[in-house]
């Protein structure tokens, strides 16, 4: 069964989104950009939702991701990115759906086989799942590698859920 999946990379002045389709053994590139936003602290906020929810209206997904936050060293970034993770999260509960979080070193792992690969391994192994040539800035491809660790999860899932049914 194939699902659509919406994948986001969130940050308080530039959030990645991309989309997917898969059926978890293969992928297809749907859509992806960047949401970027300036302005007070709120407003940004009422855009990353206003934004997401217009891409969960547009392009109607089935799943939806979002990459956890990490450790930083300051603190008040730290606390931007939340409050950016949780504009986005707020958007795609709205609309009805269990919103999955990923670490950054499980979306790398997912994807490289590593969980310390850097940005360009990432965005390589991206282009070459998803057949897309086209270039990329680096939040679109961090997001739909958000999407293709769930899709990969998700067939993982689907995999144990069978083998302990027998």
């Amino acid at each position: 069964m194939t699902q659509r999946i919406l994948g986001i990379d969130p940050g308080s002045r530039v959030t990645g989104f991309g989309i997917i389709d898969s059926d978890g053994n293969r992928s297809r590139y749907v859509a992806s950009g960047c949401i970027r936003l300036d302005g007070e602290v709120a407003a940004r906020l009422a855009g990353i939702f206003a934004a997401v929810s217009d891409l969960v209206r547009d392009y109607r997904p089935t799943a939806c991701a979002i990459e956890d936050i990490f450790v930083a060293k300051n603190a008040m970034s730290a606390l931007k990115l939340g409050q950016a993770r949780g504009a986005a999260i707020c958007a795609m509960a709205a609309a009805g759906f269990a919103v999955h979080e990923y670490a950054p070193r499980e979306i790398k792992q997912a994807l490289v086989g590593g969980g310390g690969a850097d940005k360009a391994q990432v965005a390589y192994m991206v282009a070459l799942l998803l057949n897309h040539r086209e270039a990329m800035k680096a939040d679109e491809s961090d997001a739909l590698a958000v999407a293709l660790c769930h899709a990969h999860g998700q067939r993982l899932t689907a995999r144990l859920a069978a083998l302990s049914s027998r």
